[in-house]
């Protein structure tokens, strides 16, 4: 008897969870289970922000595959996903064409321009390893070069523009900002030539995040020199800074780009009923009209009831997604009852602001500072231990004192 090929598209935080779900609800001898990744390493999105305000090493959020998952059970294959032939049941690589039984889809996030022009050409909007690495050098190029360069171009250099305060963006500018002082203190720049700015379109920072927490991380990182400019819609990214909906202009040579995430364009360019890169999924998270394919984390589009509103593509419910899929093509396979019903179990949700400071909800309780920053840290190491166990907590995990 044929044993049916699953087919994982990304390792990112969904598609390592799901392959270790799946070596432990199936047997070597049931299936074939093929990984697919660009890279052939893992790293956590959600770390980045840290290296690319330098606080991190960029090596500390990534981990090679072979060291976590068991290749004696899962076949890894380092190739870029060009497109989804449904009808066909295929995935066509760059280098490669894979047959399915069941597919599981987490090819992740792309930035979401708005439509703002110069956004790819002028902005840093890349969040991988490499990306993180790239923003770090150039922050750090510009103190080098602010004193060694004509008066005419100073204040430009020394200006940092981050687009969007939601959670990538807080956390970035909370980062850079513990760091600024450090920086000065290297390259011989006083304090205030340093300008920060954190530009949102919506009327608050942290949309939908309780107004007590988003005060206290809006007062911390202002008492740090961070200047918000809320309720204020970015018109375009220029070479020589940003164009906002009001007419003026902010000059500078550093724009990150952190206003959220689309889905892959994988999912437009393979036929599927997609909102911004994202599927709406049944609730047994199957892509409707397909009984083999299974959309996870940044790609699913999963509506909250209570609110009308699309859950937000967190880290934490793409694990959980992860999951159930698991436990779902196990019940294909073996059979044994209807399929799970996904429904996310929100644990908490914490935002870092730097140093030790942080903010978040976790249950009904409100956290500031370092009880917030403590868990935090707690919470990263939680995935390391789901993904590796204590091993991997070990050598990658962050201290949470």
């Amino acid at each position: 008897m044929k044993k049916p090929n699953i087919v994982i598209l990304g390792a990112g935080y969904g598609g390592m969870i799901a392959a270790t779900r799946l070596t432990k609800e199936l047997g070597h001898n049931e299936v074939n289970i093929t990984l697919v990744n660009k890279h052939d390493y893992h790293y956590q999105t959600t770390w980045l922000h840290e290296p690319a305000a330098g606080t991190l090493s960029a090596e500390k959020t990534r981990m090679d595959i072979k060291s976590v998952l068991d290749f004696n059970r899962i076949k890894f294959i380092k190739d870029i996903v060009v497109e989804i032939k449904r009808e066909e049941k295929k995935v066509v690589l760059e280098n490669n064409e894979l047959e399915y039984d069941y597919l599981i889809v987490g090819l992740g996030s792309e930035p979401e321009t708005f439509g703002v022009p110069g956004v790819h050409e002028f902005a840093f909007s890349k969040w991988t390893v490499n990306g993180a690495r790239q923003v770090k050098d150039h922050i750090e190029y510009m103190f080098a070069k602010y004193n060694n360069t004509e008066e005419a171009s100073r204040d430009e250099l020394l200006t940092f523009i981050v687009a969007g305060a939601g959670f990538t963006g807080i956390e970035f500018i909370g980062e850079l900002s513990e760091r600024v002082p450090e920086l000065c203190n290297r390259y011989d720049i006083p304090r205030e030539k340093v300008k920060m700015y954190v530009i949102e379109a919506a009327p608050t920072a942290l949309p939908g995040f309780d107004p007590e927490l988003v005060e206290y991380a809006m007062n911390l990182l202002e008492s740090r020199g961070v200047e918000f400019k809320i309720n204020c819609p970015i018109k375009e990214v220029t070479e020589t800074g940003v164009l906002l909906a009001s007419g003026d202009e902010i000059k500078s040579e550093t724009v990150v780009w952190a206003t959220g995430v689309r889905g892959s364009s994988i999912i437009e360019k393979s036929g599927f009923e997609a909102m911004r890169g994202r599927i709406k999924v049944d609730p047994d998270l199957r892509a409707p009209g397909h009984e083999d394919i299974f959309i996870i984390g940044d790609c699913a589009l999963l509506i909250n009831e209570e609110i009308n509103r699309p859950y937000p593509p967190t880290a934490q419910i793409a694990m959980q997604m992860a999951d159930t899929c698991a436990h779902n093509i196990k019940l294909l396979i073996k059979g044994g009852g209807s399929l799970k019903t996904f429904k996310p179990d929100i644990k908490g949700t914490v935002a870092s602001l730097g140093g030790k400071q942080a903010i978040g909800v976790v249950g009904s309780r409100k956290l500031f500072g370092t009880s917030a920053n403590f868990m935090k840290k707690m919470i990263d190491n939680r995935y390391l231990f789901l993904l590796g166990g204590p091993a991997l907590v070990l050598k990658k995990g962050k201290n949470p004192f």
